[in-house]
């Protein structure tokens, strides 16, 4: 399989990992041994990149050449660290706005998701090391673009980001169907990351607790629940809106 975002073979694997390129994961077949083993699983551990270990028969069905038991999937962008993300706001003398996905699985959400954030003016994309939608070749084609210009921060704990982002003095708030106000009686002034959750079951509870405020978008109809990229494409606009007149008063 010819794709410029998989890289397979042991030596291959290791020489991409060790030139410092961005490993969104690694699949290794299952009782993978060899002399090369111990100086793959150092490099993994050392840069902490995110590893499973599948069937043969997945890595055959992925790449149909010699894989030798590894596939190392490459990412097509180069992840921010969240520091260095909000400082480059604050020195810009912006307000921020960033938006962070909870275990949204799907790529073309993701790219949806992007799309709409750099339109609405967001500094940056937050999403979690494990758990979610690679950022990968469909991701950038469902984003139209954006994730290349877009920042995006991968975090390694989504808790620790949010309390990091609370103490540097934004606002966070979630979009959930257990959100008791309306989207638009919320304030999105001022600094902010809005939550989207998972396409399964939404915000998790130890987000929810984090949240300055947890809104919902009233629903009319007998489909009781919005695809979550329409539903961010609602919430950032409401964003787009209050900030604009804000700006104006």
């Amino acid at each position: 399989m010819k794709d410029s975002n998989f890289v397979y073979g042991m030596r291959p694997v290791i020489e991409a990992i060790a030139a410092g390129k961005e490993v969104d994961k690694i699949m290794m077949q299952q009782g993978l041994k060899g002399e090369l083993v111990p100086e793959l699983r150092k490099l993994i551990n050392e840069n902490n990149i995110p590893y499973q270990y599948v069937p043969v028969e997945k890595l055959n069905r992925l790449i149909r050449g010699n894989h030798q038991g590894i596939v190392c999937f490459i990412s097509p962008i180069a992840f921010q660290p969240i520091e260095n993300l909000l400082l480059s706001v604050y020195e810009k003398g912006e307000t921020p706005l960033f938006v962070i996905l909870d275990r949204i699985t799907d790529v073309r959400n993701m790219g949806a998701i992007a799309r709409t954030a750099a339109c609405a003016g967001a500094h940056g994309l937050i999403i979690p090391e494990k758990g979610g939608a690679p950022v990968n070749g469909d991701a950038m084609k469902a984003s139209a673009g954006a994730l290349s210009s877009l920042p995006v921060h991968k975090s390694p704990n989504l808790k620790i980001t949010i309390d990091y982002l609370k103490e540097s003095g934004l606002r966070i708030v979630a979009a959930s169907e257990k959100g008791k106000k309306n989207y638009y009686d919320a304030s999105f002034t001022g600094p902010l990351a809005v939550i989207m959750g998972s396409e399964e079951d939404g915000v998790s509870g130890e987000y929810l607790r984090r949240c300055n405020d947890v809104v919902s978008i009233p629903m009319r109809g007998q489909i009781e629940s919005l695809n979550v990229s329409v539903a961010a494409g609602i919430l950032l606009f409401e964003v787009v809106k209050q900030q604009m007149n804000e700006q104006i008063s």
